[in-house]
């Protein structure tokens, strides 16, 4: 089944994924923090909103995606 294919290579994706981002968050970079990025900072909590950041994945995946699911 094709299906099962695409779903096991997504779930491969996002593992990877997963373990390039824990690997990023211990290592302290604000690599993340780009302009039109959303920080408020209140007396006791802080909300980030990571807008650009959204945009610049979401732009960098559909360009792997594409190339990886190219015919």
């Amino acid at each position: 089944m094709k299906i099962g294919k695409i779903l096991i290579e997504m779930g491969l994706i996002f593992v990877v994924l997963g373990i390039i981002a824990i690997g990023l968050g211990k290592m302290h970079l604000r690599l993340f923090r780009l302009p039109g990025d959303i920080v408020i900072k209140r007396d006791n909590f802080v909300i980030y909103i990571p807008i650009m950041t959204s945009i610049i994945l979401s732009i960098v995946a559909t360009l792997i995606l594409s190339l990886l699911f190219r015919k």
